[in-house]
């Protein structure tokens, strides 16, 4: 592991009714010194809302050829590319070829993205959504993180409720089609 990596452990209590997940998880997540907490907090939300058999962080920004977050299925294919952030075009291109879903969560403004991949060549681009929060939820998030972490996370008609730590918010999760 890196020198500056600080681990925090995520006992999270997840319970998605619109998409019918409920799961207890113990994650350790690796913040990379170059990652800010705010992105770390919005790649743990990519994980939890995303969900689902053989999801797992990738191994960051040492994994250039793979997304912050994918899935697999029980023979070793790539099932979901969930990238966070800004990716570009490209990237989103090949992981849309590769696998069967891409999705992308955002702890920037999303007018600010969108303009960025118009035009471009995206693989199935109709099909990728951009996830963003309300203002101010995910810098809330990040400020209540500890390195040990207890987090309640239910989402409802696109609605997410957290409790971290004794900290509760919520969010509408604002979702944007990239074309």
């Amino acid at each position: 592991m890196a020198i500056g990596v600080v681990m925090h452990t995520f006992d999270v209590q997840l319970a998605d009714l619109d998409r019918g997940v409920y799961e207890d998880l113990t994650l350790r997540v690796a913040q990379h010194p170059s990652e800010t907490p705010v992105f770390l907090v919005t790649r743990l939300l990519a994980y939890c809302l995303e969900y689902t058999e053989g999801i797992a962080f990738s191994e960051g920004i040492a994994a250039t050829n793979e997304p912050a977050v994918l899935a697999r299925d029980a023979t070793g294919r790539q099932t979901a590319w969930i990238e966070v952030g800004a990716p570009d075009a490209e990237r989103l291109h090949f992981g849309s070829k590769l696998t069967g879903h891409v999705a992308i969560y955002t702890h920037r403004e999303p007018s600010r993205l969108l303009p960025q991949w118009a035009g471009k060549k995206i693989h199935e681009a109709e099909k990728i959504t951009l996830t963003s929060f309300d203002p101010g939820f995910l810098e809330a998030f990040a400020d209540a993180v500890e390195r040990r972490n207890t987090v309640t996370l239910s989402v409802t008609e696109g609605q997410v409720y957290v409790d971290v730590n004794g900290v509760s918010l919520t969010s509408a999760l604002h979702r944007h089609a990239i074309v």
